[in-house]
């Protein structure tokens, strides 16, 4: 197969050497190029040329905002993604069943690319005002949090889960204003509602289960949520500190999901097609871990059918 190697070479676990083995690796079996980011949006414009130049696979080896930005660039065209972690949490290569270590995830790409009637999949994406995302969406505090991870980017690469603790902790304490409510949702179709939430504080659109990992511990919040379901959404009407960890601990435990409808002050929605959020006036949001700034409102849907995604082989058949 003609393969784009498109390297974040910043990225956390993305040495020199990791670099060499992996580009080594994929050459046994494929023509390979290696194509470098340099700048935030690079990823896609890198991917969108592949598409023009006819490579059949773009191997992405970086975090998840590298991720997403090659898969708006794929999306709609049929050169596929594969996915090698690179990154501090890598939670969407790590959801669809990639270990966590790139050398090792290349072994488990080439044994996917030798039967890729199988292995590759067109799946659907979540769209945040146009831009899709592969696992989710965060809005309001969540949002804030991942802002003051992104002003402290230098120690990722060193501190990555620590970090995210202590630009929770932070931002809790003093980076995002827990005395009102931050936006409204509306579900479905705004004349005629399926679920309107009012007040929210913090709301997460997922497209895939988990939320994220710490450290290898999944935060299992949407359990109805995959590859080839809708949207689901979670939104906290409080950040009452009683409700923010309940909700936590029952991700932890993976008793996310419906559950989570039970508990007051807390909307779950699964199985989603399309939400509009308004913001009082505005509100922070990220995609896929990549913070994104304020905004008035964002319109989120469900797109189906639109990425050609390379998934891994189940264990037990690379065993045979």
């Amino acid at each position: 197969m003609k393969v784009m190697l498109l390297v974040n070479a910043s990225a956390s676990s993305v040495t020199p050497r990791v670099r060499v083995v992996i580009k080594e690796a994929l050459e046994t079996e494929h023509s390979v190029t290696v194509a470098e980011t340099s700048r935030r949006g690079h990823a896609s414009r890198l991917a969108l040329g592949a598409v023009s130049d006819g490579y059949q696979v773009v191997v992405v080896l970086g975090g998840d905002g590298t991720v997403n930005e090659a898969a708006n660039g794929l999306a709609g065209s049929t050169t596929a993604l594969g996915l090698l972690p690179g990154g501090s949490t890598n939670v969407f290569a790590r959801t669809i069943g990639f270990t966590n270590d790139p050398t090792k995830a290349t072994t488990e790409l080439l044994v996917a690319l030798r039967n890729p009637s199988q292995s590759i999949r067109r799946v659907g994406l979540g769209s945040a005002n146009g831009r899709y995302f592969l696992f989710h969406t965060g809005m309001g505090f969540d949002a804030a949090v991942v802002e003051q991870v992104e002003r402290r980017g230098s120690l990722k690469r060193y501190a990555g889960h620590p970090l995210f603790l202590y630009a929770t902790l932070a931002t809790w304490l003093r980076h995002y204003d827990r005395s009102r409510p931050h936006f409204d949702i509306v579900v479905g179709d705004e004349a005629d509602p399926q679920q309107e939430v009012k007040g929210v504080y913090l709301a997460i659109c997922l497209k895939t289960n988990p939320y994220t990992f710490l450290g290898n511990l999944p935060l299992e919040v949407a359990p109805e949520a995959g590859l080839d379901t809708g949207l689901s959404l979670l939104a906290f009407q409080t950040l009452a500190l009683r409700t923010v960890v309940g909700t936590l601990l029952a991700s932890m435990t993976g008793r996310g999901g419906t559950p989570l409808a039970r508990r007051r002050n807390v909307a779950f929605a699964s199985d989603l097609t399309t939400l509009h959020v308004r913001g009082r006036p505005t509100f922070p949001y990220q995609l896929d871990g990549d913070y994104l700034g304020q905004v008035e409102s964002l319109e989120l849907c469900y797109v189906p059918d639109l990425l050609s995604l390379v998934v891994p082989t189940p264990r037990r058949a690379r065993d045979t």
